[in-house]
């Protein structure tokens, strides 16, 4: 049986300190830099700008400003971005990516983050112009629609852009057929089990069921092949199912949609406030993009301890489902102490840290709940 890192734990303790403040840092970072906009008549000059440069065309003005205004602020917050994603989880031996590596996977991220962040906001200011009032209607529609499609086509698009997946071979070969019958168990059907070059980043370990429909798959950090035993990489594996069992990604998906529409219909209402108050342009002027950021970040941080309160508790039911459908508690007890020992994750953090920011029951609860079913 794994046994907790008590000084694996002090580190824990002190990385995720940082990491809330390096968090509300950027999110302070990003209200300033727009309330910045609005109050130095930044957003003004651009939109007067971009209708001389680009007049009668609404897509390439609202293409200009959104590639002013968010590559301004990546601009700004790279230093964030860098201490976050570089120095600190080097500082804390969770890193093994060079510098080189790092500076390459921004340069991915922005590749695939530049089209689908300007298609996002094309399809915002069409629905802006064309809806009027019900804007955010459309709004979250599209949204919803573009969940869907992300969920199915990620594993297949986008994220071979930052790793190599490949399927098991024959040196794991127990392993795979030991998790497809338990996938054939759970009524899942995958197209194969796959594992990804997890260590070229971090010393991290983790496991998914990605994708919908016909690109679902089961992937595995090479770190968690290398450091774990089968039964805990079963159990795991048997959590992830559990999603599937209990439908719910259909359910997170619908859940997001309404949540969506209640703080886009929330927007909708505050924006017309705000419109009037400050003496903004038009529904669909260019320059109200900061005020439309700024109202999207506060709405969303509002729902966000609502969304992770619901994600916590299908996560408990997919513990559940783990611990039931593999008959082994002692193992997954085993892996999610392991995953404490090797992630650095804080076992037992303040309730209000779990309300505002955990979408997982903590994991000394988890473990305690496992160690409650060994007979």
């Amino acid at each position: 049986m794994t046994e907790l890192d008590a000084a694996r734990q002090v580190q824990a303790k002190e990385y995720a300190r940082r990491r809330r403040r390096l968090w509300l840092a950027g999110t302070m970072l990003g209200a300033i830099y727009a309330v910045a906009w609005l109050a130095l008549g930044w957003a003004d000059a651009v939109r007067d700008w971009l209708a001389r440069v680009v007049a009668g065309t609404d897509a390439l003005q609202v293409a200009g400003i959104g590639a002013i205004y968010f590559g301004l602020y990546y601009l700004l917050q790279l230093p964030l971005t860098y201490y976050g994603g570089f120095l600190l989880p080097h500082q804390f031996g969770q890193s093994t990516r060079t510098l080189t590596g790092w500076m390459a996977d921004q340069i991915r991220g922005v590749s695939v983050d530049v089209p689908i962040g300007l298609l996002l906001l094309e399809l915002l200011y069409a629905a802006l112009r064309l809806a009027g009032d019900l804007w955010w209607l459309w709004a979250a529609g599209g949204m919803l629609v573009f969940s869907v499609l992300l969920s199915n086509l990620a594993p297949v698009l986008i994220m071979p852009l930052f790793n190599k997946y490949t399927p098991l071979g024959e040196e794991h070969q127990d392993l795979a057929s030991t998790l497809m019958r338990l996938a054939e168990r759970a009524g899942t059907r995958v197209r194969g089990v796959y594992k990804f070059d997890m260590s070229r980043r971090t010393r991290a370990a983790n496991a998914a069921l990605t994708g919908l429909g016909n690109t679902r798959r089961i992937v595995l950090g090479d770190t968690l092949i290398r450091e774990f035993s089968t039964d805990e990489i079963e159990t795991i594996l048997a959590h992830e199912l559990g999603h599937h069992v209990h439908r719910d990604i259909p359910l997170l998906i619908g859940f997001g949609a309404v949540t969506t529409t209640v703080g886009l219909f929330l927007v909708g209402a505050t924006f017309a406030w705000i419109r009037q108050a400050l003496n903004l342009g038009g529904l669909s002027d260019v320059a109200n993009l900061p005020a439309l950021m700024l109202l999207f970040g506060a709405f969303g941080l509002l729902g966000m301890p609502v969304e992770n309160a619901f994600s916590r508790w299908r996560e408990g039911l997919a513990d559940q489902y783990a611990l039931e459908s593999t008959g082994k508690p002692a193992a997954y007890a085993s892996a999610l102490t392991r995953l404490a020992n090797q992630n650095l994750g804080e076992v037992n953090p303040e309730k209000w840290i779990v309300w505002l920011f955990y979408s997982h029951p903590p994991l000394g609860q988890r473990i305690s709940r496992a160690n409650r079913s060994v007979v």
